[in-house]
């Protein structure tokens, strides 16, 4: 290490790293608060919803086939119950100046809010109650990054710290990989998104060939699956799921790695367009009458094309990946991350709203507002039809209540 920069930046017991306690208490009693009253304020969602399937259930718009929206609601309901008292708790036990048990709190709160988001974005598409969801998830990651005792050592001087080590580990070829040795990455933000737009646009080259080579001989068709850039997020997702599931399975037999890879990305790929069709009525693939296919929405040969990529991925992909990934400067992967995440997150985001918008106009619903209009301008039917070449949207078949 360099000994001039330690002599510089004298160590000081960091009161945050392992005792519990928070290192600047003002911070952590406003993000406490911030964290109560965005449970308050997440109650009326609840109310909302409650009032929409009684409206519902008094119309009599409730049938057998409808069943699925009551279960939707009450899975809405509950995760949002749960964020609204794991907020709660959290927001208190920090205000004592209490972090212990916090980062399991936050991150149970966030899959509550995760899954409340896909169940309010099934039931009701674009709106108020959406917007506030994201607001909470918002707040929950800026307060899980600050309160994190594990993540006190990217601030001041451990910060500079960590610099170093991560010069070190990239000098010595081991930045990455996991220390513990029970799995082959480590699974941190860093990795985890860049294996997320690396595997999307991989995905977008490997449709792309897959659909001029063999589905459509010669015929070039758009793959993409977000609204700027050669993304397809759909393999990013699925990238991440292979390898937050095969991580410690890097070094298993090949047909155990298949097995695993197949079942997975089988159920990703029914549960994507599952969601998209109850969502937005779209329709992206369709594998009705094929071999031993699930409802059309997967089938044998595309669960046996996951598990072939599992192995790739698991055996071959990764190591050069993490290889690759790491010839970002150390000194700016971390502002570069940054920066990039925020771009893919608007552009996340940007997506589901043209989605939401061309499904509006589909069913002959104005635009009222400035946001559909945005949409209606730029985003128009025929520039969604071209971006999104291979799929179709058709809001009878959308299960929706708006």
């Amino acid at each position: 290490m360099d000994s001039t920069l330690l002599q510089q930046t004298p160590l000081q017991p960091d009161p945050g790293i392992g005792s519990g306690q928070a290192r600047t208490p003002l911070a952590l009693k406003i993000f406490g608060a911030l964290l109560v009253v965005g449970g308050a304020l997440l109650i009326p969602e609840v109310v909302l919803v409650w009032l929409a399937v009684g409206q519902e259930f008094v119309k009599g718009s409730f049938s057998d086939e409808s069943m699925l929206t009551v279960i939707l609601s009450l899975i809405l309901t509950a995760a949002v119950c749960f964020a609204i008292v794991s907020s709660v708790v959290l927001g208190i036990r920090l205000l004592r100046g209490k972090r212990r048990r916090a980062r399991l709190l936050a991150e149970s709160m966030a899959i509550a809010l995760v899954v409340a988001l896909a169940c309010d974005l099934m039931l009701f598409g674009i709106n108020e109650g959406l917007w506030a969801l994201g607001v909470a998830a918002l707040v929950l990651v800026v307060a899980h990054v600050f309160v994190d005792p594990s993540l006190s050592d990217e601030r001041e001087l451990q910060r500079r710290l960590r610099l170093m080590e991560t010069r070190e580990e990239m000098e010595e070829g081991t930045l990455g990989l996991d220390k513990s040795g029970s799995g082959f990455i480590e699974l941190d933000f860093f990795n985890l998104f860049w294996i997320f737009v690396i595997a999307s646009v991989a995905g977008v080259v490997i449709e792309s060939i897959y659909h001029v080579l063999v589905v459509d001989f010669g015929h070039y068709e758009d793959r993409a699956g977000l609204l700027w850039g050669p993304f397809s997020p759909i393999y990013g997702f699925g990238a991440l799921l292979m390898t937050l599931a095969l991580n410690r399975f890097h070094n298993a037999p090949i047909a155990v790695v298949f097995l695993v890879s197949a079942v997975i990305g089988g159920a990703f790929e029914y549960f994507v367009s599952w969601f998209m069709e109850y969502a937005f009525g779209a329709v992206a693939w369709d594998y009705t009458g094929t071999f031993l296919n699930i409802n059309g929405r997967t089938n044998f040969m595309f669960m046996c094309m996951w598990g072939a990529l599992g192995v790739v991925w698991v055996k071959l992909a990764l190591p050069a990946l993490l290889h690759t990934v790491n010839l970002i400067p150390w000194r700016w992967r971390y502002s570069i991350t940054a920066v990039c995440a925020v771009l893919m997150i608007f552009n996340g985001v940007m997506t589901l709203v043209a989605l939401d918008c061309w499904y509006s106009r589909l069913a002959g619903v104005t635009p009222d507002n400035a946001l559909e209009q945005f949409c209606a301008e730029h985003f128009d039917n025929q520039w969604m039809e071209n971006r999104f070449e291979s799929m179709s949207i058709n809001p009878d078949a959308a299960h929706r209540s708006s």
